[in-house]
């Protein structure tokens, strides 16, 4: 028999007895050749100095791993039968992966399995002395037990008890199954990602070329994806999953996909993997702590901690051979993040002088990719499947080989004094940061799409998107239904639509910032203007909504803001409730036997008939230069609702009484206007043309009129013979009152209103949280 190449584990060295003689082997001595049948003694010496002894059957192949020594290619093809049959319906497998599959090329195969059989005693005394099962106890010498690489007959049992996943299996029986059931035939998203990425995980391994891999692996993310949809399928995802079912059965590596992404890497695994790019600036904390000379070369530690991105995501099983990344998983396992920092560690250190001649970041990834390639685990009874992605230079030498029991030995001894508390509180700090720089990301891509589209300056703004993002912040905490509040910032939506605020958070905003106060109508004007943005009618609204209104009634042309409040009273801004509302404004103001010739202080008169030609023939141009939608007419109703709003708008302003009067004449000439669209709808177009000719000093003006009629025609209108005004008419009669010009053209500020809704938007609320009214616990119990 040819000698077997032996190799020593992770702080052991091996002692073979033969005869009556041991001999202490050295690393990377062999192990002498034995006849068939005789005993071989192998002498284990701890890291505690403590030594073992074990006698092992000389080409024994009695293990506990479940693997066929033969036909390693392949599974039986009753096997493969079953488990399509299984596959049909949807059934999960009962046996982890690698006991069916088995990569081909197991060379030294019978000392590898000796190797197996020895951790598997240690294993085994241990549990007789600490206990086996959740209740075990965590001494230091089942971290060294971990840092020799768990055998694999126990790997997946282990990290279920390591991960406490085990907890979630046995209190949620059925549970998997009936997420697949629900799961499966189901499309979105996701369930595409997860389709695209099947067949890229572990393609080397003999389990996930076969359907019944891939099915396994299928069931699982999906089913994943169906439990959270929050975080639903992330790239990398994969990966994990693959090696779990190739040492858990597929419920157990349901659970501990769901330990991983829900508690031990927490945001890890979203759009924005906010959790990895914490743990990245922890990493770099800790560079420049236990590395300072590499960190003195590495001005900008960035490089490096991208670099490692794919070291957190993926646990090193992307960028090692797989026979060694999993004994980074079973360290991780055992001591969660804090053995990937520590590793990380030993990974740069062993690296050191070559990163700092580095020439470019380039480089620095060459070598680094060039080293975990060559990271190997000669003890692992499986054959090398690795990663082979290395950078060559032919500038390079050849890179030695590493082994992964002594880079986990020297990660432990140099940079494992960190304690959990002390991770945990770096990453605490860290996530602020991180937290605010993406908050800044996030705010100046929603700028940048709002910019061109308002008149406001930029640095007003910032402080808008501010005051709407603090309001939607204080409603998570001091509204009565703040749980739905959180649930509606989603961090993978557009960045313009991340936060929204439903109709009293909109309502508190109007307050501070808008121009058009109106006393106690204030609060009826915002409410109408929150249905009217509300397009999509979600009752939630964006950022852009909210600055494009502002942005018309701080900076628009007279024409923008009079078609604003025009579309604040008709629907869907205006509800049934509120038309069919009595107003007091119907009084001897709204008269129609008003006369159509006001006197002026100057004895001289205005015919408002020839001006309302007038206004009409403009206007009937301006229709032929600039088409556009036209809005629908407003019922008497509706324009009672607008002249109410109009007279709340003019209270307490300088030229109050002005503007009173001035839209005292312009309602008595709209109303006016009605009642002859009314008369004319009700008598017919003939005879309306022939009374309004007796009137008119020109055919030309006649013309004009009758045209804006017929134009009417084609807009939804109240029914035939009712009252209604058109926004073209309101439009020009405002525009005959130069007090009302002057009114909705003078200059208007917002900064003033910035700065006091800053002072006053946080202590509104500490007066007391607001209550909801009976319609919006209404609205959400539609909800």
């Amino acid at each position: 028999m040819g000698e077997v190449e032996q190799r020593a584990t992770t702080g052991s060295r091996l002692g073979v007895q033969e005869n009556a003689g041991i001999s202490t082997l050295e690393y990377g001595q062999k192990l002498p050749s034995t006849p068939t049948g005789k005993l071989i003694s192998i002498k284990v010496q701890m890291l505690d100095d403590t030594q073992e002894t074990f006698e092992i059957p000389h080409n024994s192949h009695v293990i506990h791993t479940g693997y066929e020594l033969e036909g390693f290619g392949t599974a039986s093809r009753s096997n493969d039968k079953c488990e399509n049959d299984r596959n049909r319906r949807h059934l999960p497998n009962t046996e982890a992966l690698s006991s069916a599959f088995h990569p081909s090329g197991m060379d030294g195969l019978e000392f590898r399995m000796s190797r197996e059989q020895i951790k598997e005693r240690l294993w085994d005394d241990h549990f007789a002395e600490y206990g086996r099962t959740v209740c075990m106890f965590r001494t230091e010498k089942i971290r060294k037990l971990v840092a020799m690489g768990i055998p694999e007959s126990l790997r997946g049992k282990l990290w279920l008890i390591f991960s406490d996943a085990m907890s979630d299996l046995y209190s949620h029986p059925g549970y998997y199954e009936d997420l697949v059931e629900m799961s499966m035939g189901l499309y979105c998203i996701a369930t595409e990602e997860i389709e695209r990425d099947l067949h890229r995980s572990l393609p080397e391994h003999p389990a996930f070329q076969s359907e019944t891999g891939i099915a396994a692996l299928r069931r699982v993310l999906t089913a994943y994806a169906h439990r959270n949809p929050k975080i639903g399928y992330c790239q990398s995802m994969n990966i994990l999953t693959s090696v779990l079912l190739l040492y858990a059965k597929e419920e157990e590596a349901f659970w501990l996909l769901v330990s991983v992404c829900e508690r031990m890497l927490p945001d890890y695994f979203n759009h924005r993997v906010i959790g990895a790019q914490v743990d990245q600036s922890v990493f770099e904390e800790l560079i420049r702590e236990r590395l300072p000379e590499l960190a003195e070369h590495f001005k900008d530690l960035s490089t490096l901690a991208s670099v490692s991105l794919s070291w957190f995501l993926t646990l090193f099983l992307s960028i090692m051979p797989l026979e060694s990344a999993v004994n980074v998983v079973d360290c991780f396992f055992f001591d969660g993040i804090k053995a990937i920092f520590q590793l990380g560690l030993a990974v740069l250190e062993a690296n050191a002088v070559e990163l700092c001649s580095s020439k470019d970041d380039g480089h620095a990834l060459m070598i680094l990719s060039r080293f975990l390639d060559h990271v190997k685990n000669e003890e692992s009874p499986l054959p090398p499947i690795g990663n082979q992605h290395a950078f060559f230079s032919d500038d390079m030498e050849p890179c030695p080989i590493t082994e992964i029991a002594d880079l986990i030995r020297d990660s432990y001894e140099k940079f494992g004094d960190h304690s959990v508390e002390q991770i945990e509180h770096m990453r605490y700090k860290h996530r602020i940061r991180v937290l605010q720089s993406h908050e800044e990301t996030t705010k100046q891509n929603v700028l940048r799409v709002v910019i061109p589209d308002v008149s406001i300056v930029p640095e007003d703004l910032e402080e808008l998107y501010d005051l709407f993002k603090k309001e939607h912040l204080i409603s998570c905490y001091w509204e009565w239904n703040s749980a739905v509040v959180i649930q509606r910032h989603d961090p993978s939506r557009p960045y313009a639509e991340q936060y929204r605020i439903d109709s009293q958070q909109f309502t508190n905003l109007f307050k501070l910032v808008s121009p058009w106060m109106c006393g106690e109508h204030t609060q009826v004007l915002a409410e109408r203007t929150f249905r009217l943005l509300d397009e999509n009618m979600d009752r939630l609204i964006e950022f852009k909504a909210f600055v494009s209104c502002l942005d018309i009634m701080y900076n628009g042309e007279m024409n923008e803001k009079i078609k604003l409040l025009y579309r604040l009273h008709i629907p869907p801004a205006l509800t049934e409730n509120e038309r069919d509302s009595q107003s007091p404004l119907k009084n001897s103001l709204l008269s129609t036997s008003r006369p159509l010739v006001i006197g002026k202080s100057n004895n001289e008169g205005i015919d408002y008939q020839k001006q309302l030609k007038q206004m009409l023939k403009d206007l009937a141009k301006e229709k032929d230069t600039k088409a556009e939608k036209e809005l629908p007419k407003m019922s008497q109703q509706e324009f009672i609702q607008f002249c109410k709003t109009l007279y709340s708008m003019f209270h307490e302003d300088p030229e109050e009484n002005q503007l009173y009067q001035a839209i005292a004449t312009v309602t008595t000439l709209l109303l006016q206007i009605g009642e002859v669209g009314q008369r004319s709808s009700s008598s017919g177009s003939d005879d309306f043309s022939e009374d309004f000719q007796t009137e008119a000093s020109t055919s030309e003006q006649d013309q004009v009129f009758t045209d804006t009629l017929k134009i009417s025609k084609n807009v939804p209108s109240p029914t035939t013979g009712d009252w209604i005004v058109s926004f073209e008419q309101i439009l020009a009669s405002l525009l005959t009152e130069q007090s009302l010009v002057n009114f909705f053209e003078k200059s208007l500020e917002l900064k003033p209103k910035l700065e006091t809704a800053k002072l006053t938007q946080c202590n509104s609320k500490s007066s007391g949280a607001s209550q909801p009214s009976r319609g919006e616990i209404e609205q959400l119990n539609v909800q």
